[in-house]
């Protein structure tokens, strides 16, 4: 017999998502908390009277949390990881063959 831990993030009653490690979990919470937040924030203005979409912008911004820190500029981007271009790995291995 296996025992098996699942965290269970649940919202008002309401059962969210199920995770197998805790760090998942705190982080899945954390960012329904932003949500919330956010939902909160847009209420207050007049731009949305659909409140799904309100709802669903909300979800959107906390998902990306990271990138609306960059566009707000709290937080520097990170630089693209180098890729090497394909015509010098082909290069490369031509070198190497001959």
């Amino acid at each position: 017999m296996a025992v098996i831990v699942k965290y269970v993030v649940e919202r008002n009653g309401e059962e969210k998502m199920t995770f197998t490690s805790k760090s998942e979990a705190d982080a899945y919470d954390k960012m329904l908390d932003m949500a919330d937040e956010m939902f909160a924030l847009l209420s207050e203005s007049d731009l949305f009277e659909d409140e799904t979409k309100q709802e669903e912008l909300s979800m959107f911004l906390a998902q990306n949390r990271e990138e609306v820190l960059v566009a707000l500029g709290a937080k520097k981007a990170k630089p693209a990881p180098k890729t090497v271009k394909p015509e010098v790995v082909a290069d490369e291995q031509q070198q190497d063959a001959a």
